[in-house]
């Protein structure tokens, strides 16, 4: 055997016992994972998301990592928020992501002061001063400023996630998108399309509003400069989201580093974390990976809302007792109009005060024309046709003002006013009014007739009437499907209180468990109210309700909402027959009360 020949079979067998180091990041929608040689560098790299099974993408990945290295020696480390609870199954070492990509930064970018990540479900903020411990700020149960906030304004637009980028480098001009809230957000977008922008302005737009929340709600008090690092999927396949930030930020360009492996920052840090961890073989770690190991137990079910049809039909029975006088229509009415987020209600009352027409639809972004629709088809329906006289008309809601102006009503009242009169005017001895619409949430507390406290959702829509519409069609069922589900389900799903984008996962885990459809949309009535009780009103005691409590807004025509308050606060509630027009109701009695 010659020289080279020694030497070339040297070099295979110090490739063959060659040692790799691993690191795995399992976020809430994607895996990440870089193999690296014992000095670091890199020698594989995979990202996909993980459709709620990361079990089989990491295999996969393996698979892929593990094609050119034989049965050599590995170190494995990881991190992300899914990674925690494989890590404990699979009897791997789990390191927390801040560490990872601390350890990342140490090594590659000794020189960044600022370090920003964006995630599927989170997104933080690390401030590195020389001699003081870094300080990091993280976001909450909110999804403003995060990977899903991202994919779901791309749903909206009807384009992939990637396509954002497309449109935002053609933009002309920016919108204000409320950037808090995943649903809210959802809103302006609608408005923003129904008024004609452009696609191209509104991605750019929310790409701005992003930028916007995250510095505000993490950088408070600290002054942000460079070098800035920015890691996480989002800033490794949008540019012009990171031309954004640099925006917001009151940056230059040079100030900045975006990594050509941002998306793998707490992956390779894993790797590099990885020195001191038990070697295996690559064949055991993937025997490891391959074996069925037990889920998370399902947690604990909630009562059932009700037994059989039957109960449910009693309880019914006993609840049919506030309802709304109706009439004939007379030559003069009144009419009162609630322009939700989501929805527009239109009530025609006649002189006597009672109910002669009513109507409710959805407003796709366009509560004008929806408007238009109602009053044209009120008018069909009317036997005075043109010669019916509008006496006095009065606005409440989300589009008060653009109906008020645009159709000359007569007078605008703030909601909390309209429902309060609606509930009233059905029980005079009302204590308590809770109204739950489309995107809001309002709690009316009553002493002597007089409201004396009132409590609102402020920047989170999560348990309103978008939080279980949106979930009842992904899964395919009709609200109305959905809500008779509920109603009988046999182990209603504790989804606990959650923001609305990131209750995603939280269903997907549900599934994954076994939970049945049905389960998950009781799970979503309990979830309505734990969030209203928990988070809005924050209450002491139930007795802050009184004795006398009635619900309204199109969501307690979902009487599994109604029977979960119930069953949460061991109280008996109340409703209408009409619990989704009482704005609209409340409105028209204010018209009718002017002209007395």
């Amino acid at each position: 055997m010659n020289n080279f020949e020694k030497w070339f079979d040297f070099c295979i067998f110090v490739e063959l016992i060659m040692d790799y180091k691993l690191g795995i990041d399992i976020g809430s929608t994607t895996v990440k994972m870089v193999l690296s040689d014992s000095d670091g560098n890199l020698c594989f790299s995979d990202y996909r998301r993980h459709n709620a099974d990361p079990q089989t993408a990491c295999i996969a990945m393996l698979k892929r990592a593990f094609q050119s290295v034989d049965d050599a020696n590995v170190q494995t480390v990881i991190t992300g928020s899914v990674g925690m609870g494989y890590a404990a199954r699979l009897g791997l070492p789990f390191r927390q992501e801040v560490l990872a990509a601390f350890k990342y930064i140490q090594t590659k970018y000794s020189q960044v002061h600022t370090f920003v990540d964006m995630g599927g479900e989170d997104c933080k903020m690390i401030f590195f001063d020389e001699g003081r411990v870094p300080d990091m700020r993280m976001n909450g149960n909110c999804a403003g400023g995060t990977g899903a906030f991202i994919d779901q304004t791309a749903t909206l637009l009807g384009v992939e996630t990637a396509s954002l980028q497309d449109l935002a480098v053609r933009s002309t001009g920016l919108y204000p998108i409320a950037s808090r809230c995943g649903v809210f957000s959802k809103t302006d977008i609608q408005n923003l399309l129904s008024r004609g922008v452009s696609k191209e302005d509104i991605a750019a737009s929310m790409f701005h509003a992003v930028a916007m929340q995250v510095v505000s709600a993490l950088a408070r008090g600290m002054d942000i400069k460079g070098k800035v690092f920015f890691s996480g999927g989002p800033f490794a396949f949008l540019p012009e989201l990171v031309k954004h930030f640099i925006q917001v930020m009151h940056l230059q360009t040079d100030d900045c580093i975006v990594d050509r492996y941002a998306q793998y920052v707490s992956a390779w840090g894993c790797a590099l974390l990885s020195e001191e961890e038990k070697k295996m073989k690559v064949s055991e770690l993937l025997s490891l990976w391959e074996k069925k190991h037990p889920t998370e137990k399902i947690e604990g079910s909630l009562p059932q809302l009700f037994s059989t049809k039957k109960e449910y039909e009693t309880w019914l029975a006993g609840k049919q007792t506030l309802k709304v006088k109706r009439g004939d229509f007379e030559r003069q009415v009144f009419l009162g109009v609630d322009s939700g987020s989501t929805t527009t209600k239109l009530v025609i009352l006649n002189t006597k005060g009672e109910l002669v027409y009513s109507d409710y639809r959805y407003n796709n972004g366009n509560s004008f024309q929806t408007f238009v629709d109602m009053l044209s088809r009120m008018r069909s329906v009317c036997p005075f046709g043109d010669d019916l006289q509008i006496v006095r008309s009065c606005a409440t809601g989300y589009g008060e003002g653009l109906l008020k102006t645009a159709f000359n009503l007569d007078y605008g009242i703030v909601e909390t006013m309209a429902h309060f009169m609606g509930a009233r005017a059905v029980d005079e001895k009302v204590s308590f009014v809770l109204d739950i619409g489309g995107q809001d949430m309002k709690a009316i507390f009553v002493s002597n007739g007089s409201i004396n406290r009132i409590e609102i959702n402020e920047a989170c829509s999560s348990g309103c009437g978008s939080f279980i519409m949106t979930f009842a069609e992904q899964l395919g069922y009709s609200i109305e499907q959905f809500a008779e589900m509920a109603c009988f389900a046999r182990q209603p799903y504790d989804l606990g209180t959650r923001c609305t984008v990131f209750m995603n996962s939280k269903v997907k885990q549900a599934l994954r468990e076994g939970a049945k459809v049905d389960d998950i949309a009781a799970g979503f009535s309990y979830s309505v109210i734990k969030n209203c009780l928990y988070k809005v009103l924050k209450l002491q005691s139930v007795s802050e309700l009184g004795k006398n409590i009635v619900v309204q807004g199109g969501t307690f025509r979902n009487h599994s909402v109604v029977r979960a308050l119930e069953l949460l606060t061991s109280t008996t509630v109340s409703f209408s027959d009409i619990p989704e027009l009482m704005g609209a109701y409340g409105a028209a009695l204010y018209a009718l009360g002017r002209c007395s």
